[in-house]
């Protein structure tokens, strides 16, 4: 089990103030998975919106706007299909350890730590079925997280949750990217950032043209794929908002990917808003929606950009199980 750091390259999710990425990963003796661990700062407020007909996913309930508890602690990002999930209550562990969650006494750290997780398929890819994500794991890329300090290098390609990554039927390397933009119209100063784990069925689209459903460049989609990802961004969203946004950004997936969204793809966004940048007060609702809708186009672009980044900094593997190669271009 091994942690990534990467040189630094401009536009990536910890370019949000406080938003903090760990990755870890194995890929020896049958193994190639991994997990990936987004630690927003305390107080952020979340978001989700799930489109595959697949999903492997954690907590997703607790962020609807309609629940009681507002707020996020950590999102995992994980391999191993449903089994990866357990990475997520190794995560909660080292949240509750640093008394990272919602208080549930007067009694100082005595919290329940929210923490939402999504899981891509990529089960026997290295060789062995059973060489997934543990609760371990989850805590280790908590740790690595808090230890990567503000505005870190987010590491890409086939690290943490990308490890054993696949796209376009299973033929060629995903991996994870990440990129960010800073607003400059209503939202001014508002940062917005995406990191995406790419495990598509789909191909990559090249940009401008239409998808085709018949007769395509793509190939035949595999069973078993997701593309996941978190969207950060330093404006102050209510969790409704948050949500929205979530929704907003999978238009992102679908200019990146061919087909998006299917019964075997298991497609989610999280979002996480720290509140640092104050946008427009819901009391001036014209140019509140203004600025949420400029932010909400700004995370479909940013989203597209990860997913490209994604698929740009996979590296070939060769392993008993599988031999990809990457996407050409």
């Amino acid at each position: 089990m091994t942690t990534s750091q990467a040189p630094d390259r401009p536009g990536s999710l910890s370019d949000v103030p406080g938003v903090r990425v760990g990755h870890v990963q194995r890929t020896d003796e049958g193994w190639l998975t991994g997990v990936t661990v987004v630690l927003p700062p305390p107080g952020t407020v979340g978001g989700v919106d799930v489109r595959g007909g697949g999903p492997g996913t954690h907590e997703t309930d607790a962020l609807d706007p309609r629940t009681l508890v507002p707020t996020v602690d950590a999102v995992v990002l994980a391999g191993g299909s449903a089994y990866g999930l357990v990475a997520a209550h190794g995560a909660q562990r080292w949240c509750a350890e640093h008394g990272r969650g919602f208080p549930v006494s007067a009694t100082p750290g005595e919290v329940v730590p929210i923490v939402p997780a999504a899981a891509i398929f990529d089960l026997g890819r290295g060789g062995r079925f059973d060489a997934r994500p543990d609760e371990e794991m989850g805590y280790a890329a908590a740790a690595a997280a808090d230890a990567a300090g503000d505005g870190a290098a987010v590491a890409r390609g086939n690290v943490g949750a990308g490890t054993g990554a696949a796209i376009a039927g299973q033929t060629h390397k995903g991996g994870v990217g990440t990129a960010s933009v800073r607003l400059t119209g209503v939202g001014g100063d508002v940062v917005v950032a995406a990191l995406a784990v790419v495990n598509a069925s789909g191909a990559p689209r090249p940009r401008g043209v239409a998808p085709q459903v018949e007769g395509g460049r793509a190939p035949a989609a595999a069973p078993f794929n997701t593309t996941i990802a978190v969207v950060a961004t330093s404006a102050d969203l209510d969790p409704a908002e948050a949500s929205r946004t979530a929704t907003a950004a999978h238009s992102g997936m679908a200019r990146a990917l061919d087909p998006v969204h299917t019964l075997t793809d298991g497609d989610t966004v999280f979002t996480l808003a720290t509140g640092s940048t104050p946008l427009p007060p819901p009391a001036d609702r014209r140019a509140r929606v203004l600025a949420l809708v400029e932010l909400q186009a700004a995370a479909a672009h940013v989203l597209e950009l990860a997913i490209r980044d994604g698929v740009a900094q996979a590296t070939a593997v060769r392993t008993a199980a599988v031999d990809l190669p990457v996407w050409p271009g």
